[in-house]
């Protein structure tokens, strides 16, 4: 049975103030809204609306653009809190769940209990630990291990919160690290049945081929994870034209014009000799690529890295033109809903939270199967 949230306080003093704990949003080492530096916690009054109480009370950890934290709200979850030290990651998750408590910080540099005291009872504890450090390539260097180290804070946090289920997303080298089954063992003591496997997201109605690993944990049942829908694949091209500006079209360059790097050339003539002069398509612009470097529009977008890599090839007279995707495309790609909002920053940025962030339709899938009576 999930616990009841009716032991949550319905206010909290800081400062001499009473504020709605659902209306918190604490930010350590900055401040989000003027960029002043400081040490103080800051609060930050939301909308006055307030959204009803739901049963599942959902936290994440490493929360990033919200992916997981927006899958959890589609499968009926209350977001109310979640960490990250990245100030936009932090921004962009206050802006699309407004009644989130919120930290600025490094999860290892928050309490447990704090968090406890502040936002309550957690029935559903979410994260995504850091990532790269599982690439094979990375090896077994002390930057590495302190990155992978990360997913310990999962059993910190869940020891103290007691969370009826945990949902743990990563790579899926994640496995190969040496420390994996250690990790779960831990997970395991604290009461835990636990279930892992890899999903692709083009499975769960999304326009995007990622494979990710997922670990599902329930306190009093036997968890696993959701069928796949393979009914639902969606296309790149199902992607294409998001969110470009009638009044100022996205621009395009000739894809022959004087400067572009030869490796371009080549990758764009094989896809050429593959599909067909008057055929679209996508290429991998930046970065490497074991497929060729391209891809037909027809299929699910390859998956979506921190880089700015894809571009869209497409037949003009006397040749091809292109431009790279852009944000809002990528965005749709991962299968956020149009009405998840990222902050006014540099595409850089963007980019860096997109492809970061866990695809919401796997999520909802997976907390709704792990949640079902």
């Amino acid at each position: 049975m999930v616990r009841s949230a009716s032991a949550i306080g319905a206010s909290v003093s800081m400062r001499g103030c009473l504020i709605p704990r659902s209306r918190l949003v604490i930010t350590v080492g900055s401040n989000i809204l003027n960029g002043s530096a400081g040490v103080t916690p800051s609060v930050q009054k939301q909308s006055a609306k307030m959204r009803p109480e739901k049963e599942i009370r959902a936290f994440d950890i490493f929360c990033g653009a919200g992916g997981s934290s927006r899958g959890a709200a589609m499968a009926g979850a209350d977001i109310v809190g979640g960490i990250d030290m990245w100030d936009i990651a932090i921004e962009t998750h206050r802006e699309n769940f407004p009644g989130s408590c919120d930290y600025q910080m490094k999860a290892g540099s928050l309490s447990p209990h704090r968090v406890l005291e502040e936002v309550g009872n957690i029935d559903l504890l979410m994260a995504s630990p850091e990532c790269t450090g599982h690439s094979v390539a990375k090896g077994n260097r002390p930057g590495c291990e302190q990155s992978r180290a990360t997913a310990f804070e999962v059993v910190r946090f869940a020891k103290v919160l007691e969370p009826r289920w945990i949902v743990v997303e990563n790579v899926s080298q994640m496995r190969r690290w040496n420390r994996f089954e250690e990790w779960v063992r831990k997970l395991s003591a604290l009461g835990y049945y636990i279930h892992h496997g890899v999903l692709n997201a083009s499975h769960y109605a999304t326009p995007q081929s990622r494979r990710r690993l997922f670990i599902v944990c329930d306190r009093e049942q036997e968890p696993a994870l959701p069928p796949k829908r393979r009914s639902s694949e969606q296309p790149a091209a199902a992607v294409l034209g998001r969110g470009e500006p009638k009044k100022h079209p996205w621009q395009w360059t000739r894809l022959d014009k004087p400067g572009r790097a030869q490796a371009t050339i080549l990758r764009a003539r094989r896809a050429i000799d593959a599909l067909g002069r008057e055929t679209p398509f996508i290429m991998v612009y930046y970065g490497s690529d074991g497929s060729g470097g391209f891809q037909s529009l027809d299929r699910p977008l390859r998956t979506i890295t921190t880089l700015d890599r894809f571009a869209y090839v497409r037949p003009v007279c006397g040749g091809h033109e292109m431009r790279m995707l852009q944000p809002t495309e990528l965005v749709a790609a991962m299968g956020f809903p149009a009405y998840h909002r990222l902050p006014d920053v540099t595409r850089r940025a963007k980019i860096k939270m997109i492809g970061n962030a866990v695809c919401p339709n796997v999520m909802r899938d997976v907390i709704k199967h792990l949640t079902r009576s």
